[in-house]
C-alpha cells in the first residue's frame, strides 16, 4: 500500500508489459532461497522474507533471515505481516461479493451508501462503487487535509469527518472514469461505502465474508493475542525497527494483516485448486477492466498485465515497515506470495513478478548515497515549498539540525546530505537536488526518483 513518493499512499508498481515467455516451472526451494539470502545479506534490503509459491504441485513456503533485528528466529508461512495496499483485493472481492448478492450494484453511486449529508464531488457523472475498486473515480492518491501528527504511524489519526470535510470542497480535475490513477483515498472510501451498507465495520465485515467462509485463520486488523505473538515487527529502510500502522478510517486502503500460509489458501481459492463459495465473486472481480498503466489493465482490485498467452494477476503492499506482493498467472494456475519485515525500495515485487515470469529480471541493488556533514545553517535557505504538479506540493522544512520534506498528502521524511545542494532519502529510493541563486536561497529544486528529474520551482512565500 502505502509507499510512492515518496511513498505513502501505496506502492502501485506498474511493471513493463513486455511480451513474455511460456512459464517455467517454479525454481528449486534452494534457487529461491538464494534469491532471499542476496536480498537480505549481500544488498541489505530485507530482515526476514517469506516466500509462498502455490501451483499443480501443491504449495511450498521459502524464508530466510531474522524475525527482528535482535531476534534470530527465521519468519515462516505463519509469521503475521502488515500486508498494506494488497488488501484493496479483500475490499474489492467485498464489493463483487455483495454485488452478486443483489446488496449493492458495481454502478451505484457512492454517496448512495454513505451517510446521508456527506457530499461526493462529481464531473461527467456521479463515482460509482466500480470507479473506486478501478481507480478510475478522478479522487487523488491522499486527500489533501491528511497531515500526521506521528509520520510514524500516519493514518492513525484521520477521521471519518476529516474523509468526508475534505470530498465535501473537493473539485475533481477530470472527468469520472476518464482516467487511472493510483487512489488510496478511493479505497478507503470504498471499504466505508460496503461497511457503512452493510450495517457494520470494515473489519466485521472482511471477517464474516472472506476471512471466516475461506478459513484464513491468519488474517485480522486487531490482532488477538496469539496472532500478536506472531507478528513480525517492521522495519524501516535503515533496517531500524518502526511502529505498526493503524488506518482506522482508510481501513479498505490497506489495514488488514496476514501470513503467507493465508494468502497462498487465498490465492488457491482464487485459482480453483479449493473449493469456495468466493469463488463465482472471485471470477467477477476479472470481469470488470479499465485500462491501467503502461498497458497494463486493471480489474476489480487487481492489477493485470498481458505475458504472451498468460495474464499476470497482481497486486503488492507497503507499510512504513513491510512489503508484499501476491500474484498468479491464469491459465498456467501458478502463484506466489512475497512478504517482507523491511520497507525497502526494492521490496519484494521483482521478486514474485521474476518467480511467476523469468523474463521479468531481479532489480539491481539501488546506488549507495553516504550522509555528509554539512552546516546545518545551509538548510535556511532551502526551507519553503516546491511545486512538483498543479495540486502536488513539496514543503521542505528543518527541525533543528534536520532537513524535512513533505508531499501533499504524504508524511514528513528527513532528507540527508550527501553534499551542499544534494540530499537523499533513506526511506526510498529519491534524492533532492537544490538549485540556489546568488545569495545562496533556493529558487527550485529538482526531485530524482525511478530514473526521472522532476524540477520544482519554489512557491512565493
Amino acid at each position: 500500500m502505502l509507499r510512492s513518493l515518496i511513498l505513502t499512499g501505496g506502492l502501485c508498481l506498474m511493471t513493463a508489459v513486455a511480451g513474455a515467455q511460456a512459464p517455467s516451472p517454479m525454481p528449486p526451494d534452494a534457487e529461491i532461497r538464494a534469491m532471499l539470502v542476496d536480498r537480505i545479506d549481500t544488498r541489505q534490503q530485507g530482515v526476514g522474507i517469506v516466500v509462498g509459491v502455490i501451483g499443480p504441485e501443491g504449495r511450498r513456503i521459502v524464508s530466510y533471515g531474522r524475525l527482528d533485528r535482535d531476534d534470530p528466529r527465521i519468519p515462516d508461512g505463519d509469521t503475521v505481516f502488515e500486508i498494506g495496499s494488497v488488501t484493496k483485493v479483500f475490499t474489492a472481492l467485498l464489493l463483487a461479493g455483495m454485488a452478486r448478492e443483489g446488496e449493492v450494484a458495481l454502478d451505484d453511486p457512492v454517496a448512495q451508501h454513505l451517510p446521508v449529508g456527506v457530499r461526493v464531488p462529481e464531473r461527467g457523472r456521479a463515482i460509482t462503487l466500480v470507479d473506486l475498486a478501478t481507480h478510475t473515480s478522478g479522487l487523488p492518491r491522499m486527500p489533501a487535509n491528511f497531515a500526521p501528527r506521528d509520520p510514524r504511524d500516519p493514518y492513525a489519526d484521520y477521521t471519518q469527518a476529516q474523509l468526508f470535510d475534505f470530498l465535501s470542497g473537493y473539485r475533481l480535475p477530470r472527468d469520472v472514469g476518464a482516467e487511472f490513477e493510483y487512489s488510496n483515498l478511493g479505497a478507503g472510501l470504498l471499504g466505508q461505502a460496503l461497511a457503512y451498507r452493510a450495517g457494520t465495520d470494515y473489519e466485521t465485515l472482511v471477517r464474516t465474508r472472506i476471512v471466516e467462509p475461506l478459513g484464513l485463520r491468519s488474517t485480522a486488523i486487531e490482532l488477538p493475542p496469539n496472532l500478536q505473538a506472531r507478528l513480525a515487527p517492521g522495519h524501516d529502510a535503515a533496517l531500524e525497527t518502526v511502529p505498526n500502522w493503524y488506518l482506522p478510517t482508510l481501513a479498505g486502503a490497506g489495514a488488514l494483516r496476514s501470513t503467507a500460509n493465508d494468502l497462498l489458501a487465498f490465492l488457491g481459492a482464487v485459482m480453483g485448486y479449493d473449493d469456495s463459495p468466493l469463488r463465482p465473486a472471485m471470477d467477477d472481480m476479472l470481469a470488470v477492466r479499465r485500462d491501467g498503466a503502461k498497458g497494463g489493465q486493471v480489474a476489480l482490485g487487481w492489477m493485470v498485465m498481458p505475458r504472451g498467452e498468460d495474464e499476470l494477476v497482481w497486486h503488492n503492499g507497503g507499510t512504513g515497515g513491510y512489503r508484499s506482493f501476491v500474484g498468479f498467472l491464469r491459465k498456467a494456475r501458478i502463484g506466489v506470495v512475497a512478504l517482507s519485515n523491511t520497507s525497502t525500495e526494492i521490496g519484494v515485487d521483482d521478486i514474485g513478478f521474476h518467480l511467476l515470469d523469468p523474463t521479468l529480471p531481479l532489480s539491481s541493488p539501488p546506488k549507495p548515497h553516504h550522509q555528509v556533514a554539512v552546516d546545518p545553517a545551509l538548510f535556511d535557505a532551502y526551507v519553503g515549498r516546491y511545486r512538483l504538479a498543479p495540486d502536488f506540493i513539496l514543503t521542505v522544512t528543518r527541525d533543528g539540525d534536520r532537513l524535512m520534506a513533505q508531499a501533499t498528502g504524504q508524511e514528513r521524511f528527513e532528507i540527508f546530505p550527501e553534499g551542499e545542494r544534494e540530499f537523499f532519502y533513506k526511506v526510498v529510493d529519491a534524492q533532492i537536488t537544490f538549485e540556489v541563486d546568488g545569495s545562496g536561497r533556493a529558487t527550485r529544486l529538482v526531485l530524482h526518483q525511478g530514473g526521472r528529474d522532476q524540477p520544482a520551482e519554489r512557491i512565493a512565500d
